[in-house]
């Protein structure tokens, strides 16, 4: 009986259209991603702020720096235990709780070292906003929609670097780094807040025997006629799409560390690469500001295909595409060749971390695993980023720039063939 009740309430949750309450959780997902990549941009100009007034060292800010990302990487590990132990809802509270505290305490941090404390633990909550963000879009997205839902809560997200580049133009200059720490730290408080009555994830209390607690919930998410009642919308069947948890954990890691690895070192060292290839660094970083703008349309192609072709038709070719347009990056020597493939590969990064990282990782889970799946994946990628910066600096003491083109067009393959080879078809599939 128990086993009959929890699957009738799958199929109302999977027959959901988009309601209310989950505009709600979108809006405020949205808002927390726009605050992960805001701190990022955000920490990088604040370094280079303090050091230029001496009241930092160039080891204190690689401190500063590297603090964020072994919080990044806690957070992402912890935030996958307490999410499927406890609930999505309290990780959900937690860690924007943690993150803003923190972050508004670095506003009056005294010293650098008490900067560099409150720096570990912010990102430790931010981390953990990275993992159930997308998680809570995907659990209360219409099944239809899903990867539209998540991939759009990226586009958004991305737009968070630009924004945030702005306002350190605007506010350092003139009042310095410290209101930037308080103003960041207030928007999270005010975001906690309007977050307190955000319900626990119905998929999550179905896979938990909270029938009850699962139903109330579904029922908001059924209002104003939410129900679908096309029964050719949903005539695929639902079948279990899931790998054993090792497998699935495999794909997980390979994809979202490629994509991330892929996208971090290009735009991080393309400035750097362009002088080694001898075109001016008086225009570089504009040529570097041209190609970002690859960075929404790619979200946008994402987004857009993600459902219509399914998650490895849109995954796959563009992996396959990156290795392409990395090779082809290599070999040019004009600005207008360089703006013109990088902002392709760009674009091609970006449908990766739309479909990859905001989507197709937590689909890769079931329910019970899915914050520890996602977690533990998106931890080792932000290891990976942290030994990107070295590796790169090694490989160009003694090798030209082409390298660092095709060890990305190296792992992308590579990439591609593990999500080909291994990974399931999510698509509208049942993920419970």
């Amino acid at each position: 009986m128990e086993i009959q009740e929890r699957t009738q309430l799958q199929g109302r949750l999977d027959r959901t259209h988009e309601s209310p309450l989950f505009y709600k959780v979108f809006a405020l997902v949205s808002g927390g991603m726009i605050l992960d990549a805001a701190d990022v941009y955000m920490a990088s100009a604040v370094a280079s702020t303090t050091l230029k007034q001496g009241w930092s060292t160039i080891q204190q800010n690689s401190y500063f720096l590297s603090s964020g990302f072994l919080g990044l990487f806690l957070g992402s590990i912890i935030a996958g235990f307490i999410g499927d132990l406890k609930g999505r809802r309290v990780a959900y509270q937690i860690n924007l709780l943690l993150f803003g505290v923190f972050t508004f305490l670095g506003a009056f941090a005294p010293n650098m070292a008490f900067l560099i404390i409150c720096r570990l633990m912010s990102s430790i909550g931010l981390g953990s906003e990275i993992v159930t963000g997308y998680s809570m879009v995907n659990e209360f997205a219409p099944i239809h929609n899903r990867g539209k839902w998540c991939a759009t809560t990226s586009l958004i997200a991305n737009c968070g670097a630009p924004i945030t580049m702005l306002l350190c133009t605007l506010i350092i200059p003139r009042f310095g780094w410290r209101p930037m720490f308080a103003g960041i730290g207030i928007v999270a408080g005010i975001l906690w807040y309007l977050r307190r009555d955000i319900p626990e994830s119905p998929r999550w209390l179905i896979a938990h025997g909270q029938s009850k607690k699962a139903q109330t919930v579904i029922e908001r998410l059924e209002v104003n006629g939410s129900q679908s009642d096309d029964v050719q919308t949903f005539s695929k069947p639902k079948q279990k799409v899931h790998h054993s948890f090792v497998v699935s954990l495999f794909v997980a890691t390979v994809a979202v560390s490629a994509t991330i690895i892929c996208q971090y070192t290009f735009t991080s060292w393309v400035p750097t690469l362009l002088v080694e290839k001898h075109i001016n660094i008086g225009s570089s970083l504009g040529l570097s500001t041209v190609m970002m703008l690859g960075a929404p349309v790619g979200c946008a192609i994402g987004a857009y295909l993600v459902d219509k072709i399914g998650r490895k038709l849109t995954i796959v070719p563009a992996f396959f595409f990156t290795a392409i347009f990395g090779m082809i990056y290599a070999q040019q020597n004009s600005m207008i060749a360089v703006v013109m493939i990088g902002f392709l590969l760009t674009t091609c990064f970006y449908i990766l971390m739309a479909s990859v990282v905001a989507v197709y990782v937590a689909e890769l889970f079931p329910t019970k695993f899915r914050f520890r799946g996602s977690g533990i994946a998106n931890g080792i990628a932000k290891l990976f980023t942290v030994a990107m910066p070295i590796v790169v600096a090694w490989l160009l003491s003694f090798t030209s720039p082409d390298v660092i083109f095709w060890i990305i067009s190296s792992i992308a393959v590579f990439a591609g063939a593990v999500v080909w080879f291994f990974g399931d078809e999510t698509n509208q599939m049942d993920i419970s």
